[in-house]
């Protein structure tokens, strides 16, 4: 994994030298990570929303679940939530492009910090959490009482989530001790 980060590293930083006059090094990395990041969640989103939900309100059913027999007698039994398709894609997604996100933020754009991975990826998951409620909130409001398209929606959502990500993660996820 470590020639992998190292790999996409000298990749990024040789595309830096023309950006060196305006930006650091660790803001052209980061813009860059979650640049591949971002566009990764859209792709995946694009495809997912269309392909695999397929427009449709996806129906959760604690009956369905594996093992469920076991909790008959219970009033959990028979719970059953509705999602629209929006949200599913959005829950679907989330888990990939935060691993995906992490693992690029912490072995290439902030290598330096010290902390504790597992304190890191904590920290790492809070800042996320937000960004998932800024997402959530977000496609609510706009999909459902402005009725912008669910994808465009996306995109205009994580313009927002971005300078409070970078943020997050420069200042307390990955935070250098000095």
């Amino acid at each position: 994994m470590n020639r992998i980060a190292q790999t996409i590293t000298k990749i990024i930083d040789f595309f830096y030298r023309p950006f060196s006059n305006w930006m650091s090094e660790q803001l052209f990395r980061y813009a860059a990570c979650g640049g591949g990041n971002l566009v990764l969640d859209w792709v995946l989103y694009f495809l997912i929303y269309n392909f695999v939900i397929g427009h449709e309100n996806v129906i959760f059913s604690f009956s369905h679940l594996p093992f469920s027999h076991l909790f008959s007698h219970c009033a959990i039994y028979s719970f059953e939530q509705v999602i629209t398709p929006h949200i599913a894609t959005l829950c679907i997604v989330f888990p990939i492009t935060l691993l995906t996100g992490f693992w690029l933020q912490k072995y290439v754009t902030f290598s330096q910090s010290e902390l504790n991975s597992w304190r890191q990826l904590g920290r790492y998951i809070i800042i996320v959490g937000v960004n998932l409620a800024i997402n959530y909130f977000g496609l609510k409001l706009c999909v459902e009482t402005l009725g912008w398209y669910p994808t465009p929606s996306k995109m205009f959502i994580t313009l927002i989530t971005v300078a409070v990500s970078y943020i997050g993660q420069k200042y307390f996820t990955f935070r250098v001790n000095k």
